[in-house]
């Protein structure tokens, strides 16, 4: 399975970015997608979560402003991020889940992560 993230950029605060995850390879047994992010010096935090049957959660700092979408027909999954804030600013990394044939668990793929940079 490659993971490979895409759309980061330099914004404006206020301003709004969408970034895509595409998924390739082995992908039908993909359950649980996500993004993290990784602020300079701090460690990686989940922002966003979507379940095979659409549930979501999110971070609270950024519930209201982001949005995380899947299209299980094209393996991908979008994060639509508004009101923008210089402490969004982060690398974003899409992950993906796929549950272990034997046993509780999952392993866990990584995308290369995409750098998100919002200037006040």
């Amino acid at each position: 399975v490659q993971l490979q993230a895409s759309g980061g950029g330099l914004v404006q605060a206020g301003g709004s970015l969408r970034l895509s995850c595409a998924a390739s390879g082995s992908t039908a047994a993909l359950t649980t997608f996500a993004w993290y992010r990784q602020a300079p010096g701090k460690q990686r935090e989940l922002v966003a979560r979507i379940t095979p049957g659409v549930s979501t959660d999110y971070a609270d700092s950024v519930k209201g402003r982001f949005t995380i979408s899947r299209d299980s027909a094209k393996n991908t999954v979008d994060l639509q991020m508004n009101s923008l804030k210089p402490d969004d600013t982060a690398v974003y990394y899409c992950k993906a889940e796929m549950p272990f044939v034997i046993g509780d668990g999952t392993y866990d793929y990584w995308g290369q992560g995409t750098l998100v940079t919002v200037s006040s």
